[in-house]
Protein backbone atom coordinates (compact mmCIF):
# COMPACT_ATOMS: atom_id res chain seq x y z
CA UNK A 1 0.00 0.00 0.00
CA UNK A 2 1.08 3.84 -0.78
CA UNK A 3 2.21 4.77 2.52
CA UNK A 4 1.61 8.59 1.08
CA UNK A 5 -1.88 7.47 0.20
CA UNK A 6 -2.52 6.53 3.19
CA UNK A 7 -1.70 9.11 5.34
CA UNK A 8 -3.59 11.81 3.22
CA UNK A 9 -6.23 9.40 3.35
CA UNK A 10 -6.16 9.36 7.43
CA UNK A 11 -5.70 13.73 7.07
CA UNK A 12 -8.64 14.00 4.93
CA UNK A 13 -10.93 11.84 6.95
CA UNK A 14 -10.01 13.21 10.51
CA UNK A 15 -10.61 16.87 9.04
CA UNK A 16 -13.85 15.85 7.90
CA UNK A 17 -14.74 14.30 11.16
CA UNK A 18 -14.23 17.52 12.76
CA UNK A 19 -16.59 19.15 10.69
CA UNK A 20 -19.28 16.33 11.13
CA UNK A 21 -18.81 16.82 14.02
CA UNK A 22 -19.40 20.48 14.51
CA UNK A 23 -22.39 20.28 11.85
CA UNK A 24 -23.55 17.72 14.24
CA UNK A 25 -23.33 20.29 17.29
CA UNK A 26 -25.02 23.02 15.05
CA UNK A 27 -28.11 21.01 13.88
CA UNK A 28 -28.85 20.06 17.85
CA UNK A 29 -28.30 23.97 18.69
CA UNK A 30 -30.70 24.69 15.75
CA UNK A 31 -33.19 22.26 17.03
CA UNK A 32 -32.92 23.52 20.61
CA UNK A 33 -33.72 27.16 19.59
CA UNK A 34 -36.75 26.15 17.76
CA UNK A 35 -37.88 24.16 20.70
CA UNK A 36 -37.42 26.59 23.03
CA UNK A 37 -39.71 28.84 20.55
CA UNK A 38 -42.34 25.86 20.85
CA UNK A 39 -42.21 25.91 24.42
CA UNK A 40 -42.96 29.72 24.68
CA UNK A 41 -45.74 29.99 21.90
CA UNK A 42 -47.21 26.61 22.22
CA UNK A 43 -47.24 26.98 26.22
CA UNK A 44 -45.72 23.27 26.18
CA UNK A 45 -43.39 22.52 29.52
CA UNK A 46 -42.18 19.62 27.18
CA UNK A 47 -40.08 20.98 24.42
CA UNK A 48 -37.97 23.25 27.33
CA UNK A 49 -37.10 20.25 28.65
CA UNK A 50 -35.92 18.90 25.89
CA UNK A 51 -33.70 21.75 25.47
CA UNK A 52 -32.06 21.74 28.75
CA UNK A 53 -31.60 18.14 28.43
CA UNK A 54 -29.96 17.87 24.98
CA UNK A 55 -27.76 20.52 26.17
CA UNK A 56 -25.27 17.87 27.61
CA UNK A 57 -24.87 15.87 24.51
CA UNK A 58 -23.95 19.91 22.95
CA UNK A 59 -21.38 20.23 25.60
CA UNK A 60 -19.74 16.53 24.77
CA UNK A 61 -19.30 17.30 21.53
CA UNK A 62 -17.97 20.61 22.33
CA UNK A 63 -15.87 18.82 24.19
CA UNK A 64 -14.87 15.72 21.11
CA UNK A 65 -14.11 18.42 19.03
CA UNK A 66 -12.20 20.49 20.80
CA UNK A 67 -10.35 17.17 21.46
CA UNK A 68 -10.14 16.59 17.87
CA UNK A 69 -8.58 19.72 16.60
CA UNK A 70 -5.73 19.50 19.21
CA UNK A 71 -4.94 15.69 18.04
CA UNK A 72 -5.16 17.25 14.56
CA UNK A 73 -3.09 19.86 15.02
CA UNK A 74 -0.51 17.54 16.92
CA UNK A 75 -0.50 14.45 14.30
CA UNK A 76 -0.32 16.84 10.71
CA UNK A 77 0.82 19.85 11.73
CA UNK A 78 -1.18 21.02 9.33
CA UNK A 79 -0.12 24.60 7.55
CA UNK A 80 -2.20 27.23 5.89
CA UNK A 81 -6.03 26.56 4.69
CA UNK A 82 -5.72 23.60 6.63
CA UNK A 83 -4.77 25.15 9.82
CA UNK A 84 -7.29 27.87 9.49
CA UNK A 85 -9.98 25.45 8.99
CA UNK A 86 -9.20 23.70 11.98
CA UNK A 87 -9.49 26.49 13.90
CA UNK A 88 -12.60 27.82 12.70
CA UNK A 89 -14.07 24.34 13.27
CA UNK A 90 -12.78 24.68 16.84
CA UNK A 91 -14.00 28.14 17.59
CA UNK A 92 -17.10 27.50 15.78
CA UNK A 93 -17.97 24.59 18.16
CA UNK A 94 -17.41 27.23 21.32
CA UNK A 95 -19.52 29.38 19.60
CA UNK A 96 -21.92 26.69 19.35
CA UNK A 97 -22.03 25.78 22.73
CA UNK A 98 -22.63 28.90 23.84
CA UNK A 99 -25.23 29.82 21.80
CA UNK A 100 -27.24 26.23 22.79
CA UNK A 101 -26.38 27.82 26.44
CA UNK A 102 -28.97 30.97 26.16
CA UNK A 103 -31.39 28.83 24.48
CA UNK A 104 -31.30 26.75 27.52
CA UNK A 105 -31.87 29.92 29.31
CA UNK A 106 -34.63 30.57 27.14
CA UNK A 107 -36.49 27.36 27.99
CA UNK A 108 -35.86 27.84 31.52
CA UNK A 109 -37.56 31.80 31.30
CA UNK A 110 -40.32 29.87 29.42
CA UNK A 111 -40.95 27.70 32.19
CA UNK A 112 -41.56 30.32 34.61
CA UNK A 113 -43.34 32.59 32.22
CA UNK A 114 -45.90 29.15 32.04
CA UNK A 115 -46.66 29.97 35.50
CA UNK A 116 -48.22 32.88 34.66
CA UNK A 117 -51.82 33.75 32.35
CA UNK A 118 -50.91 34.17 28.62
CA UNK A 119 -50.02 37.51 27.93
CA UNK A 120 -50.92 39.47 24.64
CA UNK A 121 -47.19 40.94 24.24
CA UNK A 122 -45.67 37.17 24.24
CA UNK A 123 -46.46 37.19 20.38
CA UNK A 124 -44.12 40.60 19.99
CA UNK A 125 -41.37 38.55 20.91
CA UNK A 126 -41.87 36.23 17.20
CA UNK A 127 -40.08 38.57 14.71
CA UNK A 128 -37.17 38.42 17.21
CA UNK A 129 -36.86 34.62 17.54
CA UNK A 130 -37.38 35.04 13.60
CA UNK A 131 -34.26 36.59 13.22
CA UNK A 132 -32.26 34.98 15.46
CA UNK A 133 -32.96 31.50 14.37
CA UNK A 134 -31.95 33.01 10.30
CA UNK A 135 -28.84 34.33 11.49
CA UNK A 136 -27.51 30.71 12.88
CA UNK A 137 -29.31 29.05 10.46
CA UNK A 138 -26.87 31.26 7.30
CA UNK A 139 -23.85 31.70 9.77
CA UNK A 140 -23.84 27.58 9.97
CA UNK A 141 -24.60 27.71 6.01
CA UNK A 142 -21.80 30.31 5.64
CA UNK A 143 -19.47 27.91 7.84
CA UNK A 144 -20.51 24.54 5.83
CA UNK A 145 -20.15 26.09 2.57
CA UNK A 146 -17.20 28.20 3.41
CA UNK A 147 -19.45 31.14 1.94
CA UNK A 148 -17.79 33.93 2.45
CA UNK A 149 -20.67 36.55 0.93
CA UNK A 150 -23.11 35.03 2.44
CA UNK A 151 -21.25 35.38 5.82
CA UNK A 152 -20.68 39.33 5.13
CA UNK A 153 -24.33 39.55 5.50
CA UNK A 154 -24.67 38.64 9.23
CA UNK A 155 -23.04 41.60 11.10
CA UNK A 156 -25.35 44.39 9.64
CA UNK A 157 -28.56 41.56 9.98
CA UNK A 158 -26.88 41.58 14.15
CA UNK A 159 -27.36 45.17 14.23
CA UNK A 160 -30.99 44.79 13.50
CA UNK A 161 -31.30 41.94 15.73
CA UNK A 162 -29.87 44.07 18.30
CA UNK A 163 -32.23 47.18 17.54
CA UNK A 164 -34.98 44.86 17.94
CA UNK A 165 -34.02 44.05 21.25
CA UNK A 166 -33.75 47.09 22.50
CA UNK A 167 -37.01 48.30 21.30
CA UNK A 168 -38.78 45.37 22.60
CA UNK A 169 -37.53 46.28 26.26
CA UNK A 170 -38.14 49.65 25.81
CA UNK A 171 -42.41 48.88 24.78
CA UNK A 172 -42.05 46.76 27.91
CA UNK A 173 -40.73 48.35 29.83
CA UNK A 174 -42.84 51.63 29.28
CA UNK A 175 -45.63 49.53 29.92
CA UNK A 176 -44.97 48.26 33.02
CA UNK A 177 -46.16 51.14 35.05
CA UNK A 178 -49.81 50.29 33.80
CA UNK A 179 -49.84 46.30 34.32
CA UNK A 180 -48.50 46.07 37.28
CA UNK A 181 -49.85 42.25 37.27
CA UNK A 182 -47.83 41.70 34.52
CA UNK A 183 -44.53 42.62 35.90
CA UNK A 184 -42.96 39.41 36.20
CA UNK A 185 -44.06 38.07 32.93
CA UNK A 186 -42.42 41.21 30.97
CA UNK A 187 -39.48 40.60 32.81
CA UNK A 188 -38.79 37.22 31.67
CA UNK A 189 -39.45 38.07 27.84
CA UNK A 190 -37.48 40.84 28.55
CA UNK A 191 -34.40 38.46 29.50
CA UNK A 192 -35.91 36.08 26.72
CA UNK A 193 -34.83 38.81 24.03
CA UNK A 194 -31.80 39.22 25.09
CA UNK A 195 -30.74 35.34 24.72
CA UNK A 196 -32.08 35.50 21.44
CA UNK A 197 -29.76 38.93 20.92
CA UNK A 198 -26.88 36.93 22.49
CA UNK A 199 -27.46 33.70 19.59
CA UNK A 200 -27.33 36.60 17.20
CA UNK A 201 -23.62 37.94 18.83
CA UNK A 202 -22.76 34.17 18.59
CA UNK A 203 -23.58 33.87 15.06
CA UNK A 204 -21.80 36.39 14.23
CA UNK A 205 -18.77 35.36 15.39
CA UNK A 206 -18.73 31.98 13.42
CA UNK A 207 -19.76 34.23 10.09
CA UNK A 208 -16.53 36.49 11.10
CA UNK A 209 -14.48 33.34 11.78
CA UNK A 210 -15.48 31.59 8.66
CA UNK A 211 -14.40 35.04 6.93
CA UNK A 212 -10.79 34.51 8.49
CA UNK A 213 -10.74 30.59 7.81
CA UNK A 214 -10.90 30.88 4.04
CA UNK A 215 -9.64 34.75 3.67
CA UNK A 216 -7.12 35.24 6.03
CA UNK A 217 -8.76 38.56 6.97
CA UNK A 218 -9.47 38.85 10.16
CA UNK A 219 -12.54 41.43 10.07
CA UNK A 220 -13.76 41.01 14.29
CA UNK A 221 -12.96 44.59 14.14
CA UNK A 222 -13.18 46.12 10.74
CA UNK A 223 -15.67 44.76 8.36
CA UNK A 224 -17.52 47.45 7.68
CA UNK A 225 -21.79 48.47 7.36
Amino acid sequence: MDSTRHILTSFEAALDNLRKDVLMMSSLTTRSLENSRKGLFERDEDFCNSVIADDEEIDILEIQVDNEGIEFMMRFHPFASDLRNVIAAMKTSVNLERAADQCVGIARRVKKLLLHEQIAQTLRIEPIFQMSASLLHDSIKAYANNDIELARTIKNRDKQLDTLNREFADTLTDLMPENAGHIRAFIELIFIARCLERIGDQAKNIAEDTIFAVTVKDVRHTLKS
